[in-house]
């Protein structure tokens, strides 16, 4: 009969690398106050001899549940998903799980913001693209007894809370700016609803950028050239069907997302217009679909946004926090095939 090999203890680790368990414990768990030598030879002896923690035991130790929360809004939205994404390939390999909470309606909201953030549900609580609405919510972050970091989330009475954000006002800037460098004067905007349930900041700032560019260039934006649709490809075509149907259409769109982007295609691919020879296109964000539809678009770090605000927890998470700052990735415009000269 065969025997069952014996598993690989921190003991073990300690013994073959001349250390403490204690400090095998410290390098598992990337806490400092461990010599990087020491902690590169813990880590070759951990790899050599197959170690691998006991959560249960981990936990035990540390007196922590080693378990990070995050809260997103429909973690199947691209943009979200692509964040989410960034966060989770940080944290693989760390001695933390991953509880997920998909907020989908506004009721499960004061969860996020109330029972959450507290140390009998994790450690350190992520939270993407969902911002407080009122200082209530903002307050119980405040006060909270675990580190917080928000992705794509902000408040102006969080100034104790790392956040990690794009400029949305600068991204409607280039988006337009780009537009009317290509010789056009009646650009519509499709953007989510100014009273969507979580808050989302992103539409209303991207729609500022988006007139200061016309006023800049001395085009005034028609109010029937202004749609505000659900975060779904159906029924931005509905409305951009409407839109691109009457006589005096705009010459080109920008969306605030490339979502509803897809949408504004299918529509004009609905009433027979050439894009972009009869209509010019940009979207946001530079999702996988913005690449193979070929669409012109203002591109943010999403799944880069996802692993630094990970990376701003886990320092706190392991002693070292950094200041409270809000940090601004950069956006970049990526010109494809939806745009190109208005037509004469």
């Amino acid at each position: 009969m065969a025997l069952m090999a014996k598993p690989v203890t921190i003991r073990d680790v300690a013994r073959r690398a001349a250390v403490s368990p204690g400090t095998v414990s410290r390098v598992m768990g990337g806490y400092p106050g461990v010599a990087e030598g020491t902690r590169r030879r813990v880590l070759e002896f951990v790899e050599a001899l197959g170690y691998r923690p006991n959560p249960a035991a981990q936990r035990l130790s540390s007196g922590k549940s080693l378990t990070v929360a995050v809260t997103v809004p429909f973690f199947t939205l691209p943009s979200v998903s692509a964040r989410l994404n960034g966060a989770i390939n940080l944290l693989a390999g760390t001695a933390y799980d991953l509880i997920v909470h998909n907020i989908q309606v506004a009721e499960e909201r004061p969860a996020c913001f109330q029972n959450i953030p507290h140390r009998r549900q994790a450690d350190g609580l992520l939270i993407i693209s969902i911002s407080p609405l009122c200082e209530t919510e903002a307050t119980s972050l405040e006060r909270a007894d675990i580190p917080i970091v928000m992705i794509d989330a902000d408040h102006p009475a969080l100034t104790g809370v790392p956040r990690v954000v794009v400029d949305d006002e600068e991204g409607g800037r280039l988006a337009t700016e780009h537009l009317l460098r290509l010789g056009h004067r009646r650009i519509g905007f499709l953007g989510d609803r100014a009273d969507n349930p979580f808050h989302m900041t992103s539409t209303r700032d991207r729609l500022r950028g988006h007139r200061q560019a016309l006023q800049a260039a001395g085009v005034t934006m028609r109010a029937e050239d202004l749609l505000e649709a659900g975060h779904t490809r159906a029924e931005a075509r509905c409305l951009a069907r409407r839109l691109l149907a009457s006589a005096d259409r705009p010459t080109a769109i920008f969306s605030a997302s490339d979502t509803q982007a897809a949408g504004v295609l299918e529509a004009a691919r609905d009433l027979g217009l050439r894009v972009p020879a009869q209509l010019s296109l940009v979207g946001y964000d530079d999702i996988e679909l913005a690449e193979i539809v070929g669409l012109t678009t203002v591109r943010q770090p999403l799944f880069r946004s996802g692993q630094r605000g990970m990376q701003l927890l886990l320092d706190a998470l392991r002693g070292h926090p950094s200041p409270p700052i809000r940090e601004v990735l950069p956006l970049e415009l990526v010109v494809r095939g939806t745009t190109g000269p208005a037509p004469a």
